[in-house]
């Protein structure tokens, strides 16, 4: 298998292990999403380091090593982004597995268990043509300020969502148009995400138009906006308002 088949087939069978762990009915809530978590995590440690020996390795679930900052190749994964939602049952949390190339975020793949669906670097994409208000996907808990202020501009509705997997999905799927966030992510939350999008033609940076740079000594990433080409400029202008 090549780097981008690999990541969609670890991400597919990290998701049906996953599935198969909430179906049984045994666990729910935080022990569910614990166990989810840990057991996800290991099945993807152990095919990468199978199938990729070589390739430094930068995951939620493990300790941190120093070792990767002089890789090349570092394969960053979440392998279950939205543990809350995957204990609640719900459908919108993912399994993250990419690959960064000299910081970027070069290929990827984003399985979404609950619809069941994988979205891969590799995939063909056509975003259905959407004409009516904008759509923008923000946390179902705590939406970003800067989120508020474009939807206001831009006449946009705001569209709650679970993991940041998931929400970049939406977007890439058609069914949401922007994801702007700025409370603060880590960079196994957006690399296979970001990958993805990329792949789609999406246009992906920080929140003020700045490039995304992974394998960073400090792997906190405070912001991100993923959207259409076309709307980035104005977006990234628009989020530079400050909140009234």
């Amino acid at each position: 298998m090549n780097d981008t088949e690999l990541a969609r087939q670890i991400a597919e069978s990290a998701g049906r292990l996953l599935m198969d762990l909430r179906q049984s009915g045994l666990l729910e809530g935080k022990a569910l999403g614990k166990l989810g978590d840990q057991l996800a995590n290991m099945f993807i440690m152990h095919a990468l380091r199978t199938h990729r020996p070589a390739d430094a390795l930068l995951s939620e679930e493990e300790q941190d090593s120093a070792a990767r900052l002089g890789a090349q190749r570092v394969w960053i994964i979440d392998p279950l982004d939205g543990t809350r939602e995957y204990g609640e049952g719900r459908a919108d949390w993912a399994v993250h597995v990419a690959l960064a190339v000299g910081g970027v975020a070069t290929l990827g793949a984003v399985a979404l268990p609950g619809l069941p669906l994988t979205l891969g670097s590799g995939d063909t994409f056509a975003r259905p043509r959407h004409t009516g208000k904008l759509r923008i996907v923000v946390s179902r808990t705590r939406p970003a300020a800067e989120s508020v202020v474009v939807a206001d501009a831009l006449g946009a509705e705001l569209i709650p969502m679970g993991s940041a997997g998931a929400k970049i999905m939406a977007v890439v799927r058609g069914e949401a148009d922007i994801y702007l966030h700025s409370g603060g992510q880590y960079e196994w939350d957006s690399c296979a995400p970001v990958a993805v999008a990329r792949s789609a033609g999406l246009h992906v940076s920080r929140l003020d138009g700045s490039p995304l740079r992974y394998n960073q000594v400090n792997t906190y990433m405070p912001d991100l906006l993923v959207c259409p080409a076309e709307l980035a400029e104005r977006i990234v202008t628009l989020a530079a308002r400050k909140p009234p």
